[in-house]
């Protein structure tokens, strides 16, 4: 009974990865938008609203006749605030919610001791391959249920063909020892041939006539044929050949992604060498090989092939290309990282050049990317930065022009800072009961107990370096060190974690505040 409640629950998380996503952007409205980042961010609400109304104006901007869509550019936004506080956490979730490309980078990847780094238009190149991913699997979806019917009856004439193949070696194995046996006997009862005659018979014997090597299969093998088939097929669908080891031919692993990483690996500013490369190569994307393993790796195997030759590449990209330019979202963080300080030969040399790089980008341009031109005059950026050192007014005046909207991001005090353990849906008390729960060990966090982790966070965070929520991590891990540790010892108990519990952990810790700088 478990295992069939195992095998339907592996069924159901199956499906569920393959739906599409359940919230999309045109059903919900700005308050929605809200409502859901709600469920996992605390507080916040000024950067929730603007990144809500942003989000929503993007689908208004699809509504409208093409002339208009294209005279109105996004309203770009800049979020300020302390780490810890949100920022990078309502960009997460903002790619959650919306059907569209989405690519998160850090604004320091592109500055590198003094000299530019990383080529500022890979931000581009790299949401284009996002692109092609979501794409590429909404295209899998579709075609699942008709890739895997193709898979399954590849996969019933393999193991038809290997698993009666010793029958079929030893019906060959005694039909060429009966042939031997009745050629020495007419051998003898034959009187002897010439010289013609011998070379004339040794030559039909290699070389058969052709309606020999056709010869159709018998009305009795037919349906021994067919018996076999149906017998596999019912094995498969009880799941009781899983484990059994076949041997499959395949063009590559995985052919729709063997084909994009190796269009991918030209480079667009190349010469005519990557062309003769292509031409040389082309014959190992399509050559088949064969592989041997288990009848399960098999079934996914030849799911993914099949699906792949049911997709239309071209249209992948072009689809892909079409959507990133009109819906993609780019969060550019830590950029208040690249505002430099005035010095041109100290280290922060090359942050105004990066600035000057990254303004034609959130202008408007076209990058040159893997899959072709891709325009940028539509792409949201959404920035933020701590801004500690720095303050938005130091950035060139042209980039801050690109980004009209500015919300600030307020640091958590202690109410915060207690919802942020208990409100979210993920939340750090969710997770270490369930992670516990899997040893028997039930924890029962108390209201006191609560408080005293939130005050904590608070006192050490002004202490030393405010790093907001993420100081919480720390806290807990302290908290809890003994009962992860030790958690087969406290199997089927009910540990209770109050003010007295935690003091008796960490009070120590905080109270010393060299030590907690270290510590906590």
């Amino acid at each position: 009974m478990k295992e069939i409640e195992k095998q339907k629950d592996l069924k159901q998380r199956k499906e569920r990865e393959l739906e599409p996503p359940v919230i999309i952007l045109a059903n919900l409205t700005p308050p929605q938008i809200v409502a859901e980042l709600d469920r996992y961010i605390v507080g916040q609400r000024d950067a929730k609203r603007a990144v809500a109304i942003a989000l929503r104006n993007r689908y208004r901007r699809q509504q409208l006749s093409e002339e208009m869509r294209n005279e109105i550019a996004p309203k770009n936004i800049m979020m300020i605030g302390p780490t810890g506080v949100g920022k990078t956490e309502i960009a997460r979730r903002m790619a959650k919610l919306i059907d569209a490309p989405f690519i998160k980078v850090e604004a320091t990847k592109f500055t590198e001791v003094g000299y530019v780094g990383r080529d500022v238009e890979s931000i581009i190149r790299d949401l284009a391959e996002v692109s092609i991913s979501m794409v590429h699997d909404e295209k899998l979806r579709e075609v699942q249920s008709q890739a895997e019917v193709a898979a399954t009856e590849k996969l019933i004439n393999y193991l038809v063909q290997q698993l009666y193949s010793k029958d079929r070696e030893k019906n060959r194995r005694a039909a060429k020892k009966q042939a031997e046996v009745d050629k020495e006997q007419e051998s003898q009862s034959e009187p002897d041939k010439t010289d013609s005659e011998i070379i004339a018979s040794a030559s039909a014997t290699a070389n058969p006539p052709e309606a020999d090597k056709d010869k159709s299969p018998t009305p009795e093998e037919l349906r021994r044929l067919q018996r076999r088939r149906r017998r596999v097929a019912a094995l498969l669908r009880q799941n009781q050949l899983e484990e059994e080891t076949i041997e499959i031919d395949l063009d590559n692993d995985e052919p729709f992604g063997g084909m994009v990483e190796f269009v991918a690996g030209l480079n667009p500013d190349d010469s005519g060498d990557s062309l003769q490369d292509l031409m040389e190569n082309l014959g190992s994307l399509t050559r088949r090989r064969s592989r041997r393993v288990s009848v399960k790796e098999a079934r996914r195997l030849l799911t993914n092939e099949e699906a792949n030759k049911l997709i239309d590449f071209d249209g992948v990209v072009d689809t892909s290309i079409e959507r990133a330019e009109q819906l993609g979202v780019v969060f550019l963080d830590e950029i208040d990282k690249i505002v430099g300080n005035g010095n041109e030969s100290g280290p922060d040399v090359s942050g105004e050049g990066v600035q000057r790089d990254l303004l034609p980008i959130v202008e408007g341009s076209t990058v040159m990317t893997r899959y072709g031109p891709l325009k940028t005059d539509h792409i949201l950026f959404v920035a933020a930065g701590a801004f500690h050192a720095a303050k938005p007014a130091d950035l060139i005046p042209e980039l801050q022009g690109r980004f009209p909207l500015r919300v600030e991001l307020d640091s958590l005090e202690v109410e915060d800072l207690k919802e942020i353990l208990v409100k979210p849906e993920n939340s750090l008390t969710r997770q270490y009961t369930a992670l516990l729960g899997t040893e028997e060990v039930t924890l029962h966090f108390a209201d006191n107990g609560l408080d005293e982790i939130a005050h904590m966070a608070f006192e050490v965070n002004m202490k030393s370096e405010d790093i907001g929520a993420r100081r919480l991590h720390t806290i807990m891990e302290k908290v809890l060190e003994e009962i992860s540790f030790s958690a087969t010892d406290f199997k089927s108990q009910t540990i209770e974690i109050d003010r007295k519990y935690v003091l008796d952990r960490i009070g120590d810790l905080v109270e010393d505040e060299d030590l907690s700088k270290f510590i906590l």
